[in-house]
């Protein structure tokens, strides 16, 4: 309500904001989309059962909970994370999967900067390893050891009153994806009707997915977990997910802007070592939404690389909210243990290379 209710200010306070919303919609939540069409559509035609394959590779538990983590999206994260609940793998493991995961902001990434969301990708998968194992080294495999008989089940909502959206959520896709191509090889048009339909798919795009993303916030934790669901709907929820938080990034970086004179751009380059260190503090944050805010300050050059691998590493998307509930001080040592090698990357590239 808060950013509706600003898109449709007066005056240039208001342009800003409909021109922000339009560019989150056309330049980024468009990419995202067809990111997730090709992962939840590769993951919606396997029939790959996790938790057997868990049970039958005990020895190399480690390495697998990083790459399940690694994975883009919460879904692999959040299932190694109730194995360990029910006491079916080691804490290394735990930490591992949660060094490894970047959560939902991984496809944003992806879908901006593929390049840079591979390497993520590879990091996380060898950091998380060596984690884990370090960890369980360190303390042994039985450190922490749950021996809980719960057995873990996930709500399943219906989802009948919001999926009516989908098919005017898809109407709006396909021309925004097309205006979104040729945004992105800096085709221009100046015509106005090109300029008319721009803005108004651009605008509706945004407008609908926020509205859609408010009738059920937890849908990008909900698509993590029920794979029942339909594949379009399990798209959408997600993309107008990652879409709220991208514009709610653009706007406070043009809120910040219109009512302050500071360059921030200049104001990160002055503090630019400490920039990573609160990226990572960020990265504490459960949940995916602050995840992305910080991959969409990346994205536009408002903060180093060594910012968001740091975040990357640090962050556990929404597979800490399961491990808060069911095993808080678990959750805390390994969000901690996590910081470790986030500090150590971030600040070597940091050094390094910028």
């Amino acid at each position: 309500l808060l950013i509706i209710a600003l898109a449709f200010q007066g005056g240039e306070f208001g342009k800003i904001i409909r021109e922000s919303m339009i560019d989150a919609y056309i330049q980024v939540s468009v990419f995202v989309g067809f990111t997730l069409f090709v992962f939840i559509g590769l993951d919606s035609l396997t029939k790959f059962d996790v938790k057997l394959f868990l049970f039958k590779t005990k020895k190399i538990h480690v390495p697998i909970a990083s790459f399940l983590g690694a994975i883009p999206g919460c879904g692999g994260a959040i299932i190694v994370v109730t194995q360990y609940i029910q006491g079916r793998i080691s804490f290394g493991s735990l930490v591992a999967v949660l060094t490894a995961t970047m959560g939902d902001a991984a496809f944003l990434i992806l879908a901006i900067e593929p390049s840079t969301g591979l390497l993520i990708f590879f990091l996380g998968i060898f950091v998380g390893t060596i984690s884990g194992y370090a960890v369980d080294i360190f303390h042994g495999i039985n450190f922490m050891q749950l021996q809980t008989k719960v057995d873990i089940e996930f709500e399943r909502l219906n989802k009948t009153f919001v999926s009516k959206f989908n098919f005017f959520w898809v109407l709006l896709f396909i021309p925004g994806f097309i205006l979104g191509i040729i945004t992105a090889f800096q085709i221009e048009f100046n015509i106005n009707t090109y300029n008319t339909i721009f803005i108004l798919v651009g605008s509706s795009g945004a407008i609908l997915s926020i509205f859609m993303w408010s009738l059920n916030p937890l849908s990008d934790f909900q698509c993590s977990t029920d794979k029942s669901r339909g594949y379009l709907s399990r798209v959408v929820d997600t993309t107008n997910f990652v879409t709220t938080w991208v514009i709610s990034g653009f706007l406070i970086f043009e809120i910040f802007m219109y009512f302050t004179s500071v360059d921030l751009k200049i104001f990160f380059d002055l503090w630019a070592p400490f920039v990573p260190l609160v990226a990572i503090l960020f990265g504490f944050l459960p949940g995916c939404g602050p995840q992305v805010v910080v991959a969409t300050f990346y994205l536009n050059g408002y903060i180093p690389l060594s910012a968001e691998l740091g975040n990357a590493i640090s962050n556990d998307g929404d597979a800490l909210f399961p491990a808060i509930a069911l095993a808080p001080k678990a959750a805390v040592f390994a969000t901690l243990y996590s910081a470790i090698p986030a500090i150590l990357v971030a600040y070597t590239y940091l050094f390094i290379f910028e």
